[in-house]
Parts: C-alpha cells; sequence; structure tokens
C-alpha cells in the first residue's frame, strides 16, 4: 500500500485546532469571573454572590462577582462580550438584557443572541408594589384612586426593564397615568422611595421586602399569579382589582459567543449544581422568594426566544416607545 503524505502545514493546523479547546476535565485552572450588570445588592447581584460562594467549595477556585453597573445592563453586557470565550467570564444577567432591551431601545450595542452562548437558567421570581410608609395609599385602590384625581403627577421609579415594564403595564391595566423616574437600579430607586422623593416603584422582592419588613415601606401588592410565601399577607395586584395583571423576571448564565462547546457543559454543570446547593437555597433563593430554574443550554435559548417574543407584545401593548 503506497504511503500517503499529509502536508506539514495541514498536520500543524489540526495540531493546533485540537489543543486550542480547553479540556473540560482540567477546568476551571484560574479563578471565574461572574459579571453581572446592576449595582452592588440588587437581587441579580446577591444570586450571583450566592453562586459564587457554591461555586467556590466545588472547583478550589475563587469565583469572583464584577459588578458592571449603568447604561440598562449595557455596561456589563459589552464587558462579557469583550471578554475572551474561554469560560472564565460569565454573564449572570436576567430578561432586562436578554429579552426586554430590544423593544425599549432604538439600538443595542450589543446583540443578546449573537454575542452570547447560552449556559442555563437559574431562578424566576416576581415583584413587590411598594410605597413609603408615609404615603397615604395604604392599598392597591387607594392608590389607583389618588392617581385618577392627579393624572401624571404621581411618580413611579424603576432601574431594570423588569421594574419599568411592571409600572407600565400597571398604568395600562388600571388607567391611570403616571410619571416615569429613571434609575441606573432599583437599590437607588428605592433609596429615594425610602426619602420620599419618588411615590412608588414595583422592584424584584429581594430588594424591596427587607425594608418592609423593616417597617420602611408598605407592600401594596405583588405582581405574579400567586402571592409570595416570603409575604403571604401581601395581595396579589391582580387580587387587588387590576384584572390580568401578572409580570415577574428571571435570571440566566451566558458566556461570551464563541466558548467552546465542553467548557459550557463544564460551566452548565457546575451552575446548576451551585443553584441546587444547600448554601445558595440559605443565601439567596430561600429568602429571595425566586424559585430555582435551571435548563440546558438549548432549553434556555428556546425559553429566551419565546420570553423576547412576549415581552415585546407586553412593551407595545404598554404603549412604550423606544429610546
Amino acid at each position: 500500500m503506497k504511503h500517503i503524505k499529509r502536508p506539514l502545514f495541514a498536520l500543524s493546523t489540526l495540531w493546533l485546532a485540537v489543543i486550542a479547546v480547553p479540556a473540560a476535565a482540567d477546568f476551571p485552572e484560574k479563578p471565574i469571573r461572574l459579571v453581572v450588570p446592576f449595582a452592588s445588592g440588587t437581587a441579580t447581584d446577591q444570586l450571583a454572590r450566592a453562586l459564587g460562594q457554591a461555586m467556590t467549595q466545588e472547583v478550589k477556585h475563587q469565583v469572583i462577582v464584577d459588578n458592571k453597573p449603568g447604561g440598562n445592563g449595557f455596561i456589563g453586557a459589552n464587558e462579557a462580550v469583550r471578554s475572551a470565550p474561554d469560560g472564565y467570564t460569565v454573564f449572570i444577567t436576567t430578561n432586562t438584557t436578554h429579552a426586554a432591551a430590544e423593544h425599549l431601545f432604538k439600538k443595542l450595542p450589543y446583540d443578546p443572541v449573537k454575542d452570547f452562548t447560552p449556559v442555563t437558567g437559574l431562578g424566576k421570581g416576581g415583584q413587590v408594589m411598594v410605597v413609603n410608609t408615609q404615603y397615604p395609599a395604604r392599598n392597591v385602590a387607594e392608590f389607583i384612586a389618588m392617581a385618577k384625581k392627579e393624572p401624571g403627577k404621581i411618580t413611579f421609579g424603576s432601574g431594570s426593564s423588569s421594574s419599568r415594564v411592571a409600572g407600565e403595564l400597571f398604568q395600562q391595566l388600571a388607567d391611570v397615568k403616571l410619571l416615569h423616574v429613571p434609575y441606573k437600579s432599583n437599590t437607588f430607586a428605592v433609596t429615594d422611595l425610602l426619602g420620599g422623593q419618588i411615590d412608588m416603584m414595583i422592584t424584584d422582592t429581594s430588594t424591596g421586602l427587607p425594608h418592609v419588613k423593616s417597617g420602611k415601606l408598605r407592600a401594596l401588592g405583588y405582581s405574579a399569579k400567586s402571592r409570595s410565601p416570603l409575604a403571604p399577607d401581601v395581595p396579589t395586584i391582580e387580587e387587588a382589582g387590576v384584572k390580568g395583571y401578572d409580570i415577574g423576571y428571571w435570571f440566566a448564565a451566558y458566556a461570551p459567543a464563541k466558548t467552546p462547546q465542553p467548557i459550557v457543559a463544564r460551566l452548565n454543570e457546575l451552575l446548576t449544581q451551585a443553584a441546587k446547593s444547600p448554601a445558595a437555597k440559605a443565601a439567596f433563593y430561600g429568602q429571595s422568594g425566586v424559585e430555582v430554574f435551571v435548563t440546558t443550554p438549548e432549553e434556555l435559548a428556546r425559553f429566551q426566544s419565546d420570553e423576547t417574543r412576549k415581552w415585546g407584545e407586553i412593551i407595545r401593548k404598554a404603549g412604550i416607545e423606544k429610546e
């Protein structure tokens, strides 16, 4: 049989291709960075820190949370997009950057599908409608009555698309006109709510409920279909009279586009284990009212597509114009 000689450059290219793909069995070999597009203290930040703690115990390498707040999540998203697709940067984000943003802004500095590789879902949660305890309205019905008496004068703050869209949907379904005040994050909005600079906001439970329990804020309603297990005495907004009101939020993990599939699979394994761990449940899930929601990368891609369509419909019906 005649020996077939392969060109040396072809063999070299094949060898380089083989060694260029990191071995998932050896991953990670150094610290992993979890990029969060929101400020410290937000629900996404709290989740990332709980996951990071659980992952650190598993991989024996430090898992670092890197907050990049501002720009409606754009700053954090760009940080993740610019990072090397080697598995050592993971974007911990929400429907804000990966379902709602393209319907709220005329131009995004990133593509929520093409620039990212889905890793896994992480959680789903509802939001709480809160006012300062000095505010006259003691329930949703009283708030609506006040808003109808003063169209466009009562303010609501938001520091995420979930919070913004929740407020806009409330206006549409309750037939009221409020004045929107935007913030870089929900924690900043809560600070102004505590100080009386704004009248109301609808925010994630991990940001709002601690202030309710401390007596500084009053909860008027809960945004999901059923009541929160953390605040069973707070009626849903629909129960309180706003028919059809139901909106929540979700968390998920993404890697930069072109991250090798074996590394994505390993990240999925690590994050899924972390989300289900007693440490994460004690540090976040059990305290926030957020349910564990883990997926395969393919399931997350389909879920994101469905959610993007859903949020687009809500935003259009709410009459929100792109900025």
